[in-house]
């Protein structure tokens, strides 16, 4: 038997959580799917600095932790893993989660982006054995030793950054001769002197004994030469991909597969159909723009079943 709801919210994180919030207390007693990592992205965050109100920062878990309370407390429920599967063809809603049927009046979409990787063979061989893709979670592990982060934008450096607190020289690898950062961040890594750029270089390969890490294999991109790096772990910093496998075909989305909003709204190629969060923004992907277009899609979703006179 299907388990009707009103509304269903896709995903965890401050995208998920603040749509839960505002439709809940518009008593629309919505239904959440957490994922496999409840709190998404920011989980895995030690700090969180520059989330407004929290003058101290803030640990990504705790933020996370609390605004799920906060829904919780006007009414939305919470159902641990992952929707396998959707269909958005007709009304109701149809979406699974393996064998149980839920049908839904309107959806809102929050399901986030994951962490992008190499992938070159040995990057598997030595995840969690020197290879991750966040600093945060990790870089605890690597003090006093050198590491090198891959990648040239934004993240690339702040991951760089953050490790400088523990490793004792972080080598920021990129494919071309200028970073992608932005300007503060640029800065930051060039007055940082425990980061050594390296400029028009891949990693063609992460170099190890069977147990951990021992170094990356690097190749030029102006001439083809290669060269070995002797060090103890490796980070990925070459950005996300939206989490949009399960809706390929059913909603309209942009060439890498972030999901298009008829701006200044939420709404997607669907009517009924709400997306919130890093899902649908290549651009900012932060944390409070995500806590922001959660809002919007929950007063969007709200006024639309108004409108359809579903209460």
């Amino acid at each position: 038997m299907a388990q009707h709801e009103k509304l269903v919210i896709v995903g965890s994180g401050p995208a998920g959580y603040t749509a839960a919030l505002y439709a809940a207390r518009a008593n629309l007693s919505p239904l959440l799917f957490e994922g496999l990592q409840p709190g998404g992205q920011l989980t895995i965050t030690s700090e969180v600095e520059n989330y407004p109100g929290f003058p101290e920062g803030v640990l990504g878990p705790e933020l996370m932790e609390q605004m799920k309370k906060q829904a919780e407390r006007f009414g939305t429920r919470f159902v641990l893993g992952d929707v396998t599967r959707v269909d958005l063809s007709g009304r109701p809603f149809r979406i699974w989660q393996e064998d149980q049927l839920y049908t839904a009046d309107a959806v809102i979409v929050a399901t986030g982006a994951s962490a992008k990787w190499l992938g070159i063979p040995t990057e598997k061989t030595y995840q969690g054995k020197g290879v991750s893709a966040c600093a945060t979670c990790d870089g605890f592990f690597f003090r006093g030793v050198e590491v090198a982060v891959v990648g040239g934008g934004d993240t690339a450096v702040e991951e760089a950054t953050f490790l400088t607190k523990y490793a004792s020289k972080v080598y920021l690898v990129h494919r071309r001769g200028e970073l992608r950062a932005s300007k503060i961040m640029q800065e930051r890594a060039r007055k940082n002197p425990k980061i050594e750029l390296l400029w028009n270089a891949a990693v063609d390969e992460i170099l190890g004994d069977g147990k951990a890490v021992t170094g990356v294999r690097l190749r030029s991109t102006k001439d083809g030469s290669k060269r070995d790096l002797p060090l103890k772990g490796v980070f990925m910093g070459i950005g996300h991909e939206p989490n949009t496998a399960i809706f390929k075909g059913q909603l309209r989305m942009n060439e890498v597969g972030y999901l298009e909003v008829q701006a200044p709204s939420t709404r997607t190629s669907v009517e009924g159909v709400f997306a919130a969060g890093d899902v649908s923004d290549p651009t900012y992907r932060q944390a409070v723009s995500a806590a922001g277009t959660g809002c919007m899609a929950a007063i969007d979703a709200e006024r639309w079943l108004a409108e359809k006179g579903i209460h």
